[in-house]
């Protein structure tokens, strides 16, 4: 899964993808409406691919998490962030078994959803046709 140039910005809803740089400011387009507009170097910014969540083992990035969701789901939308809570971290356990329960926040499971939503709903989910064949095969044996 690429997610190389989207960013999640606080204060502002949805994720955005970096346009342009320049010393003090970000040209940033939302990939829900495609406005753009600038961020200076006072607002706090994440890119998704620095992103990860905390196992017990080490730490998965949120590519990884996109994909094993892209996976379970067959490359559709999945669970809803807004659903019951029990039912959100139960779906999450099916996708990161291994996740740390300590350190790793509800609230953050919910943006790994709706961050999945977001970006499918504006195409940037997909599962390769090569891991498709090789999910297809795994399904005849």
């Amino acid at each position: 899964m690429n997610i190389e140039g989207i960013i999640n910005v606080a204060g502002k809803p949805g994720l955005y993808k970096v346009i342009s740089k320049s010393n003090n400011t970000v040209i940033i387009e939302s990939l829900v409406d495609k406005k753009r507009s600038p961020i200076y170097s006072h607002n706090q910014a994440n890119l998704l691919e620095e992103i990860g969540i905390y196992t017990y083992e080490d730490t998965t990035s949120l590519s990884d998490i996109f994909d094993a969701i892209a996976k379970k789901e067959d490359g559709k939308i999945c669970l809803s962030h807004k659903s019951d809570k029990s039912e959100v971290l139960d779906y999450f356990r099916e996708i990161l078994p291994e996740y740390d329960e300590e350190r790793v926040y509800f609230s953050d499971i919910k943006k790994v959803l709706q961050w999945y939503n977001l970006m499918h709903n504006t195409g940037l989910i997909s599962i390769e046709k090569k891991k498709k064949k090789e999910v297809k095969k795994e399904i005849k044996k």
